[in-house]
This record gives structure tokens, C-alpha cells and sequence, in this order.
């Protein structure tokens, strides 16, 4: 059973998808905002306010490659569920944490949530929707998705200064709500009904162990030094780990991530591609609210206000952006984007104290919306139509750790080459020298992303000829799709 865009059924899997995945984009823009205010309240040095973004990256990046694949296994709706109720406990848990440690360990929690429900949105479009609507209803969600991620900061400043940051947690629990009862009434069960066994447990620990490894050393090293015995160790055992993780994989009968995904030329560059562009705009989206607060002396509202042209252009052309890539395929708009994307990021390097918005933050922030618009929806349909349908959670999982991965170790590397430690950030000057730093960087890295992206296979969107029962497309169950109806629709 596959559903036709436009019917009301297609609405409601989309509501849950974007109220979800939304959910997850939403708490990080707003914790971007509120960090200031968490840092003076909690007194946080620079690595605490890494280790608050970095901890709930850390496990959603570690963890989302084996909940893609419990989603394949067991059901992508249950996992998704089981996601979002797990994200809205750990937000109430955030709310309530009284230190640092308590509120980074508390995001950890946060992440796990956010590792189950996140590849199983997009899983949950790529197996529900007829193949031809596909790129339309990921266009949708990016771009309705996109606009939760871009009204964080405007929700966010309006949080902490109405009460405390800790509404930015708060706000969590009734999206997660109405979630579940949209999942429940309108997403029907999927599963990969061939997948045997049971998921790579030991994979899953050593993927984690390498990230949080790596982070770690990265994270505490400029604080520490190089040679502190922490940093020594876990720099060790986290490169241990990546080794004896992707040995597993490609030694292993059933393995967590089929190997043979990566065989596909397209699969591998727009993962590539992903990897940089958000790396680049995990670090860039960091330190911008940071530097229109502590630098241009922006109140929390109006630093979050300063981005709400992004909003409007993601919800303007995302979907648009979808559907063109359908229609003339996705190379040039992965090129186009990144490229978009650094010129926005290098007409911030304006943003400096005395810096008026409507002549130089404006301009930039709506050449960063139109790169976003023009990338997101397109290399996310393209990672996921370069793989089999049988594999939509792996593939969506892969796509999103290497998001997460990206972003989580621009905020672990891009503080110490901008030369900003301990309360560093607190000093204007300090911050803006080091912001300009972090915006070359970063531009750099998209440019890669635009290069990356003129590799892809152009037809890769295109409509494959119908398969038969005798000849299905290769890689590809047809009876491993859909294997239940949505409970209650239309009642």
C-alpha cells in the first residue's frame, strides 16, 4: 500500500514526519540561542557550551545508523514513536538540570530520542508515498522541516527572555504529543520483511565509541593540551573504535550498513556532500547567534528575528526546490546550493559590531537561505533514491549520522581554531576575530560540497519502468514495503 499525494492520508504522514524530524531541528536553533543564558546561569566555560550542543549530537550521530536499522527491522513507525516519546521525557529532563554536567548528560538522552525518530521520518516518506511523489513530499518535509530549524532562534529568544531558557526544553512535550496521535491515526507500518537476525549490537557500540572518542580529544584538547592523558586516551581509543567499526562492516554476513551502499557512485558523493555543507553550517549557526548577541549586542528575540528571512525562503522554495530536482534532475542544484551557501557565509564576514541589518546581516542571511533552499531537499532525495527501497532506514540513517557527524565536529574543532577558550567567547573582540575565522573555514568546506556535488548521477530521481513479479528492480523486495494499514484514517 503506497499513498498518492494531495490525499489526506498523505497530509497527516506528512504532519507526523515534519512535527517529529521538526521537533528535533527545533531544539537545536533554540539551544543555539539560549546558550549565552545557559552559560551565565550555569557558569559554563567555552568547552561546557560544546559539550551542550556536542552531547546530543554526539549520540544521535552514534546511535542513528542502528536505529535506521531497527527501524527496517521491527517497524519504522514504532521506532519513530518510540523516538519522539523518549525526546519529549529527556526535554523535561533538560528543563529540570541544575549544572552542566547534569544538563549535558540530559542532552545525551535527548539524542538517543533523536536518533530513533530521525531516519525513521524520512524512511517513513521514502516507503509510504508512490515512487513519482517521492522528491515532492521530501521537498515538503525539508522545507516545512527547515522552517522549524529556521524559527528556532526567533522561538528560542522569545523563550528566554518571556522566563528561562529551560521553556526552550519545555516546548518540546505538547509538538511530541500531537505527534504520536498523528503517527498512530495516519502512518501506516513498514518494515524490511527480509531482514534476518538481529541488528549489529557490537557495530552500533563501536561506531559510538569512535565518535565520542574523536569528539572528546577534539572537544577538551585546546583546553587541556595535547598530551593530558584524557585527550591522549581518547583520541586513541576513538580511532580504534572507526577501525574496528568499519572492519566489522565489511567483514560481517549482515552487516549494520550494507557495504555494498557505498558502491554507488551517487550514494557516496551526496553523503559526502552532506558531510561538509553541514559541518559547515553546524559551526557557522553556532556562533552566529553568539555573535549578534555578544558582539552587536542583539537581545535574544532580536538575534532570533535576525534569521527569520531564512523561514520565509525555506517555506517558499523548498518544496519548489524538490520537485524542480525531480523534474530536471539534482546536479545542478547540489552544485548551485553549496555554492550559494558560501557567499552567504563570506557576506557575514560583515557582521561585526556597529554592523547595520538591513544593509549587511539581511543580504547574507537570505543568500544562506537560498543555498539552504536550493541544496537540502534535493541531496536528501538523492541520497535515498541511490539506494534500494528495501534499505530506507539504513539509507536515511547513513545520510543523517553523517549530517550529525558533520556538525558535531565542526562545534568540537571549529572553537579551537578560531582561538576561542574558556570564557573567551564573552569578549567582543575575541569573538569577532574568531567568528571571521570560523566563516572562511566554513565557506571553504561548502565549496567542497559544490564540487562533491557535480559528480552526482543526474537520472538518479528519474522514474524507473515499472517492475513486474518476475523482474523486479535490482535490490529491491516488493512485497517488503508496507505491511500494515494506519489505524483509524478517516474516522
Amino acid at each position: 500500500m503506497t499513498i498518492a499525494w494531495g490525499s489526506g492520508q498523505a497530509r497527516g504522514v506528512l504532519a507526523a514526519t515534519v512535527l517529529g524530524s521538526g521537533m528535533a531541528m527545533l531544539d537545536g536553533t533554540i539551544v543555539n540561542v539560549a546558550l549565552p543564558r545557559i552559560g551565565t546561569e550555569l557558569d559554563a566555560s567555552v568547552s561546557g557550551l560544546q559539550w551542550i550542543l556536542d552531547g546530543y549530537l554526539l549520540a544521535l550521530a552514534s546511535l542513528i545508523l542502528i536505529a535506521g536499522s531497527l527501524g527496517d527491522r521491527y517497524g519504522r513507525r514504532r521506532m519513530f514513536v518510540l523516538g519522539v516519546v523518549w525526546f519529549g521525557v529527556a526535554s523535561v529532563l533538560s528543563a529540570a538540570s541544575v549544572s552542566t554536567s547534569m544538563l549535558v548528560g540530559m542532552r545525551v538522552l535527548q539524542g538517543v530520542g533523536g536518533a530513533l525518530l530521525t531516519p525513521g521520518s524520512l524512511a517513513i516518506l521514502e516507503t509510504s508515498f508512490v515512487r513519482a511523489d517521492r522528491a515532492r513530499a521530501i521537498g515538503a518535509w525539508s522545507g516545512l522541516g527547515g522552517i522549524a530549524a529556521a524559527i528556532g532562534p526567533l522561538v528560542g529568544g522569545l523563550l528566554v527572555q518571556v522566563w528561562s531558557w529551560r521553556l526552550a526544553f519545555l516546548i518540546n512535550v505538547p509538538i511530541a504529543t500531537a505527534c504520536v496521535w498523528l503517527a498512530r491515526k495516519y502512518v501506516p507500518e513498514s518494515r524490511d520483511v527480509t531482514s534476518a537476525g538481529r541488528p549489529d549490537v557490537l557495530a552500533a557500540v563501536l561506531g559510538a565509541l569512535g565518535l565520542g572518542g574523536v569528539t572528546a580529544a577534539l572537544v577538551e584538547a585546546p583546553a587541556r593540551g595535547v598530551g593530558h592523558p584524557l585527550v591522549l586516551v581518547t583520541a586513541v581509543a576513538g580511532v580504534a573504535g572507526l577501525a574496528l567499526f568499519v572492519r566489522l562492516l565489511l567483514r560481517s554476513a549482515d552487516p549494520l550498513v550494507p557495504p555494498s551502499l557505498f558502491a554507488d557512485r551517487t550514494f557516496t558523493l551526496a553523503n559526502g556532500l552532506t558531510f561538509v555543507v553541514y559541518a559547515s553550517l553546524g559551526g557557522v549557526l553556532m556562533l552566529l547567534t553568539m555573535q549578534l548577541q555578544v558582539s552587536l549586542g542583539y537581545s535574544p528575540t532580536a538575534a532570533g528575528s535576525a534569521t527569520l528571512p531564512i523561514t520565509a525562503i525555506m517555506l517558499v522554495f523548498s518544496g519548489r526546490s524538490g520537485q524542480l530536482a525531480q523534474r530536471i534532475g539534482p546536479r545542478s542544484q547540489l552544485v548551485a546550493g553549496p555554492l550559494l551557501i558560501a557567499a552567504g557565509m563570506l557576506l557575514m564576514l560583515r557582521i561585526a559590531p556597529g554592523a547595520s541589518y538591513p544593509t549587511v546581516v539581511l543580504p547574507a542571511v537570505v543568500v544562506f537561505g537560498l543555498g539552504l533552499a536550493a541544496v537540502v531537499a534535493p541531496v536528501t532525495a538523492t541520497v535515498l533514491a541511490a539506494a534500494p527501497d528495501r534499505h530506507a532506514g539504513v539509507a536515511s540513517g547513513v545520510n543523517n549520522a553523517v549530517a550529525r557527524a558533520g556538525s558535531l565536529l565542526a562545534i568540537a574543532v571549529l572553537p579551537a581554531i578560531a582561538g576561542l577558550r574558556g570564557e573567551s567567547y564573552s569578549d567582543p573582540a575575541v569573538l569577532t576575530a574568531g567568528w571571521r575565522i570560523s566563516l572562511v573555514v566554513c565557506a571553504g568546506l561548502t565549496i567542497v560540497g559544490g564540487l562533491l556535488g557535480a559528480g552526482v548521477r543526474n537520472d538518479v530521481l528519474a522514474e524507473p519502468a515499472p517492475p513486474s513479479p518476475e523482474h523486479p528492480r535490482p535490490g529491491e523486495c516488493l512485497h517488503c514495503s508496507v505491511v500494515s494499514p494506519p489505524t483509524h484514517v478517516g474516522k
